[in-house]
Protein backbone atom coordinates (compact mmCIF):
# COMPACT_ATOMS: atom_id res chain seq x y z
CA UNK A 1 0.00 0.00 0.00
CA UNK A 2 0.81 3.73 -0.77
CA UNK A 3 1.16 6.02 1.92
CA UNK A 4 -1.75 6.65 2.56
CA UNK A 5 -2.95 3.27 3.20
CA UNK A 6 -5.07 2.97 0.10
CA UNK A 7 -4.46 -0.40 -2.13
CA UNK A 8 -3.46 -0.68 -5.39
CA UNK A 9 -6.34 -0.92 -8.19
CA UNK A 10 -5.93 -4.34 -10.24
CA UNK A 11 -6.11 -3.23 -13.81
CA UNK A 12 -5.62 -5.47 -16.34
CA UNK A 13 -3.89 -3.75 -19.60
CA UNK A 14 -3.31 -5.62 -23.24
CA UNK A 15 0.47 -5.31 -24.32
CA UNK A 16 0.41 -7.28 -26.92
CA UNK A 17 2.09 -4.72 -29.15
CA UNK A 18 3.39 -2.96 -26.22
CA UNK A 19 7.14 -2.67 -25.56
CA UNK A 20 8.12 -3.88 -22.44
CA UNK A 21 11.59 -2.90 -20.76
CA UNK A 22 13.46 -4.88 -18.31
CA UNK A 23 16.33 -3.83 -17.17
CA UNK A 24 18.78 -6.54 -15.29
CA UNK A 25 18.88 -10.07 -15.44
CA UNK A 26 19.50 -11.60 -12.07
CA UNK A 27 17.23 -13.60 -10.05
CA UNK A 28 14.63 -11.06 -9.55
CA UNK A 29 14.57 -9.96 -13.16
CA UNK A 30 14.12 -13.36 -14.31
CA UNK A 31 11.03 -13.91 -12.47
CA UNK A 32 9.33 -11.02 -13.89
CA UNK A 33 10.52 -12.11 -17.16
CA UNK A 34 8.80 -15.05 -16.68
CA UNK A 35 5.75 -13.25 -15.77
CA UNK A 36 5.59 -10.88 -18.59
CA UNK A 37 6.60 -13.14 -21.43
CA UNK A 38 2.73 -14.18 -21.38
CA UNK A 39 1.74 -10.90 -22.41
CA UNK A 40 3.61 -8.93 -24.66
CA UNK A 41 5.53 -10.00 -27.87
CA UNK A 42 7.96 -7.01 -27.52
CA UNK A 43 10.05 -7.91 -24.22
CA UNK A 44 13.16 -6.65 -23.95
CA UNK A 45 16.04 -7.22 -21.62
CA UNK A 46 19.33 -5.35 -20.94
CA UNK A 47 21.72 -6.72 -19.42
CA UNK A 48 25.36 -6.66 -20.65
CA UNK A 49 25.37 -10.67 -19.46
CA UNK A 50 22.60 -13.37 -19.53
CA UNK A 51 21.86 -16.82 -18.21
CA UNK A 52 21.21 -19.85 -20.36
CA UNK A 53 17.50 -19.86 -19.72
CA UNK A 54 17.30 -16.17 -21.13
CA UNK A 55 19.80 -17.19 -24.00
CA UNK A 56 16.96 -20.24 -24.58
CA UNK A 57 13.96 -17.56 -24.54
CA UNK A 58 15.78 -15.26 -27.14
CA UNK A 59 16.22 -18.47 -29.50
CA UNK A 60 12.73 -18.87 -29.10
CA UNK A 61 11.48 -16.13 -30.21
CA UNK A 62 9.97 -14.83 -26.57
CA UNK A 63 12.25 -11.66 -26.27
CA UNK A 64 14.93 -9.48 -27.17
CA UNK A 65 18.56 -9.02 -24.92
CA UNK A 66 20.54 -6.24 -25.06
CA UNK A 67 23.82 -7.30 -24.21
CA UNK A 68 24.82 -3.92 -23.09
CA UNK A 69 24.95 -1.73 -20.16
CA UNK A 70 21.23 0.46 -19.63
CA UNK A 71 21.35 3.86 -21.35
CA UNK A 72 18.21 6.38 -20.70
CA UNK A 73 17.62 6.13 -24.70
CA UNK A 74 16.57 2.58 -24.43
CA UNK A 75 13.43 3.60 -22.62
CA UNK A 76 12.44 5.88 -25.34
CA UNK A 77 9.82 3.95 -26.88
CA UNK A 78 8.87 1.87 -23.73
CA UNK A 79 5.16 1.62 -22.41
CA UNK A 80 6.29 -0.29 -19.13
CA UNK A 81 9.83 -0.13 -17.30
CA UNK A 82 10.88 -2.89 -14.58
CA UNK A 83 14.12 -2.07 -13.55
CA UNK A 84 15.82 -4.98 -11.46
CA UNK A 85 19.45 -3.79 -11.88
CA UNK A 86 21.84 -5.01 -8.40
CA UNK A 87 22.51 -1.35 -8.65
CA UNK A 88 20.57 1.26 -6.18
CA UNK A 89 22.08 4.19 -8.87
CA UNK A 90 21.15 3.04 -12.21
CA UNK A 91 17.50 1.34 -10.68
CA UNK A 92 16.67 4.90 -9.41
CA UNK A 93 17.99 6.86 -12.79
CA UNK A 94 15.48 4.29 -14.34
CA UNK A 95 13.19 5.46 -12.32
CA UNK A 96 13.76 9.04 -12.55
CA UNK A 97 13.88 8.93 -16.07
CA UNK A 98 10.57 7.01 -16.39
CA UNK A 99 8.41 9.26 -14.46
CA UNK A 100 9.47 11.87 -16.55
CA UNK A 101 8.46 10.01 -19.89
CA UNK A 102 5.16 9.28 -18.27
CA UNK A 103 6.10 5.58 -18.30
CA UNK A 104 4.89 3.15 -15.67
CA UNK A 105 7.55 1.92 -13.74
CA UNK A 106 8.40 -0.68 -11.23
CA UNK A 107 11.50 -0.58 -9.66
CA UNK A 108 11.93 -3.75 -7.50
CA UNK A 109 12.84 -3.98 -4.08
CA UNK A 110 12.00 -0.44 -3.33
CA UNK A 111 7.97 -0.19 -2.79
CA UNK A 112 7.82 4.12 -2.88
CA UNK A 113 8.91 3.77 -6.62
CA UNK A 114 6.40 1.25 -7.80
CA UNK A 115 3.71 2.72 -10.11
CA UNK A 116 2.43 -1.16 -10.09
CA UNK A 117 3.38 -4.45 -8.37
CA UNK A 118 3.03 -7.60 -9.95
CA UNK A 119 0.30 -9.78 -8.46
CA UNK A 120 0.60 -13.36 -8.00
CA UNK A 121 -0.56 -15.22 -11.16
CA UNK A 122 -3.30 -18.32 -11.84
CA UNK A 123 -3.43 -18.63 -15.00
CA UNK A 124 -5.32 -20.78 -17.59
CA UNK A 125 -5.65 -20.39 -21.56
CA UNK A 126 -6.98 -17.11 -22.15
CA UNK A 127 -8.17 -16.99 -17.89
CA UNK A 128 -5.79 -14.71 -15.45
CA UNK A 129 -6.20 -13.72 -11.66
CA UNK A 130 -4.37 -11.84 -10.73
CA UNK A 131 -3.56 -11.58 -6.38
CA UNK A 132 -2.11 -8.55 -5.45
CA UNK A 133 -1.32 -7.32 -1.55
CA UNK A 134 -0.29 -4.26 -2.22
CA UNK A 135 3.66 -4.95 -2.25
CA UNK A 136 2.99 -6.80 1.60
CA UNK A 137 2.78 -9.92 2.74
CA UNK A 138 4.42 -11.48 -0.37
CA UNK A 139 3.72 -15.33 0.66
CA UNK A 140 0.82 -14.97 1.33
CA UNK A 141 0.23 -13.66 -2.38
CA UNK A 142 2.29 -16.60 -3.72
CA UNK A 143 0.34 -19.13 -1.65
CA UNK A 144 -3.36 -17.90 -2.77
CA UNK A 145 -2.16 -17.77 -6.15
CA UNK A 146 -0.93 -20.77 -5.86
CA UNK A 147 -4.86 -22.02 -4.45
CA UNK A 148 -5.99 -20.48 -7.43
CA UNK A 149 -3.49 -22.26 -10.05
CA UNK A 150 -4.64 -25.57 -7.75
CA UNK A 151 -8.36 -24.75 -8.41
CA UNK A 152 -8.13 -23.63 -12.39
CA UNK A 153 -6.45 -27.23 -12.93
CA UNK A 154 -8.87 -29.30 -11.29
CA UNK A 155 -11.56 -27.46 -12.70
CA UNK A 156 -9.76 -27.95 -16.57
CA UNK A 157 -9.46 -31.87 -15.68
CA UNK A 158 -13.20 -31.49 -14.55
CA UNK A 159 -14.29 -30.14 -17.43
CA UNK A 160 -12.23 -32.66 -19.77
CA UNK A 161 -13.17 -35.84 -18.05
CA UNK A 162 -17.24 -34.35 -17.90
CA UNK A 163 -16.28 -33.73 -21.92
CA UNK A 164 -14.94 -37.17 -22.31
CA UNK A 165 -17.80 -39.23 -20.82
CA UNK A 166 -20.27 -37.13 -22.82
CA UNK A 167 -18.12 -38.34 -26.04
CA UNK A 168 -19.08 -42.21 -24.94
CA UNK A 169 -22.59 -41.28 -25.03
Amino acid sequence: MKKNGKPYFPMFVDLTDKKVVIAGAGTIAKRRIRSMIEFTDHLYVIAPEVNKELKEMEEAGKLTILRKTYEREDLYDASLVIAATNDHKINQDIYAACKCLGIPVNVCQDRDRCDFYFPGLAMQDNLVVGVSTSGQEKKRQKGIAGRLQQFLDEDQAGILQKKEAEGKE
